[in-house]
């Protein structure tokens, strides 16, 4: 232990008693990059025999006339200084870049030398030029893509939980309206949205949307168009066109060419029960009314951010108790079952004619598992809904 702690500057692992009796102590190099188990034979034993001989051990290092000079300081007994070596080496298929025109295989140079310990084994301590330089330089590149994966991985979290607060975090109180909503992300981030928006005069803004693209780009997108219409719902009562307006205009500047959003905006009085939307482009709106009769809420103008100029209608109803809507994204309806058949709308009003007495809550998380139980392998879009109850005053 001393010859391996105090003379190569190795580091003491652990230190045991068998129950044997015996010892056994484990040493490594100060790098950690193995580590060498020691156990004392018994004398009659044929490992005992071979104390004294060649070890087959090498020790590498990337200087071998520093590390030659450094041990002798510190009392190592070397058989001779260190000498260059030339060896054929056969490189892997798998690295190799050509055959040499003789068809011989490389050569290359190495630095050695061999020591004993206070037992007389004996030990090489080498220095691969090639070899040790190729090594060395895979590590670092493994080491350097770990770490890469390993900041992607915790930046990608860190947006994950700031993504998670842009979605609604408390439900304006209405007296005529429950309601609820959910996101299920196909990723750590994504480009679905779907918001509460507290208009004021007990008016409420109901939103969702679905950003074009999948990812961290969707995801700014997201963050972008939230903040858009936050930022502008004060205009949405006396002016809801005007409003989408603005939102469009402000999507269409800070966004590329090729990116778009659809989006269901829709405004619900809890005084008169009324509702005033806009679906741009989005998936239709289903409003199932209490006799069970369904209502699509189509598209009343297009996408998001593709046009400088654009204009939109606004649609009207009214909701009764008992009617319930349900807003959605295609992660709904696109959802593939193992034979590539899709969820569909046609699931979706099934779904919401059979638990349509469920609150607002218990019916968002029937459609959800109703969505993945017909399609129970991966996730590959994002899966939100709203769903909003009329009980009446």
């Amino acid at each position: 232990m001393r010859f391996y702690v105090e003379q190569l500057g190795f580091d003491l692992a652990f230190d045991a008693k068998l129950q044997t009796g015996g010892r056994w102590i484990a040493v490594a190099p100060p790098d950690g990059s193995a580590v060498l188990t020691l156990v004392a034979p018994e004398p009659d034993s044929k490992e005992y025999a071979l104390i004294g001989r060649s070890t087959q051990v090498v020790f590498v290092t990337e200087d071998v006339t520093a590390k030659y000079a450094e041990w002798r300081r510190r009392g190592v007994l070397f058989q001779h200084t260190p000498r260059l070596r030339r060896v054929k080496y056969e490189r892997p298929q798998s690295t190799a870049t050509s055959s040499p025109p003789d068809g011989k295989a490389p050569v290359w140079g190495g630095v050695f030398t061999r020591f004993k310990d206070v037992d007389g084994n004996s030990f090489l301590l080498v220095g691969f030029d090639e070899v040790s330089r190729e090594v060395e330089a895979q590590r670092r590149a493994i080491s350097e893509k770990v770490e890469t994966e390993r900041r992607a991985a915790q930046e990608m979290e860190i947006a994950k939980q700031v993504q998670a607060r842009l979605f609604p975090q408390a439900q304006p109180p209405l007296k005529t309206l429950e309601y609820a909503g959910i996101c299920i992300q196909a990723r750590q981030v994504g480009g679905d949205y779907y918001d509460f928006l507290d208009l004021g005069r007990e008016r409420l803004g109901l939103v969702i949307g679905d950003i074009s693209g999948k990812g961290i780009a969707a995801a700014l997108l997201m963050a972008n168009l939230q903040a858009n219409l936050r930022g502008q719902c004060a205009t949405a009562l006396k002016h809801p066109e005007r409003f989408l307006q603005s939102v469009n205009l402000r999507f269409f500047e800070n966004s590329m060419d090729s990116a778009y959003a659809t989006l269901f905006f829709a405004e619900y009085n809890d005084k008169t029960q009324r509702l005033r939307y806009a679906n741009c482009g989005h998936l239709c709106a289903l409003l199932l009314r209490r006799d069970h009769t369904l209502e699509r809420l189509d598209s009343t103008c297009t996408v998001l951010g593709m046009f400088k100029e654009w204009n939109c209608s606004i649609g009207k109803c009214r909701l009764r108790p008992g009617d319930t809507l349900v807003l959605y994204t295609d992660g709904i309806t696109e959802s593939l079952n193992g034979d590539g058949d899709e969820f569909g709308e046609h699931n979706l009003i099934d779904a919401l004619r059979r638990h349509c007495e469920s609150s607002p809550q218990a019916l968002v998380a029937s459609i959800v598992d109703e969505v993945q139980r017909f399609g129970p392998h991966e996730q590959h879009d994002d899966i939100t809904v709203i769903v909003a109850k009329c009980r009446g005053k």
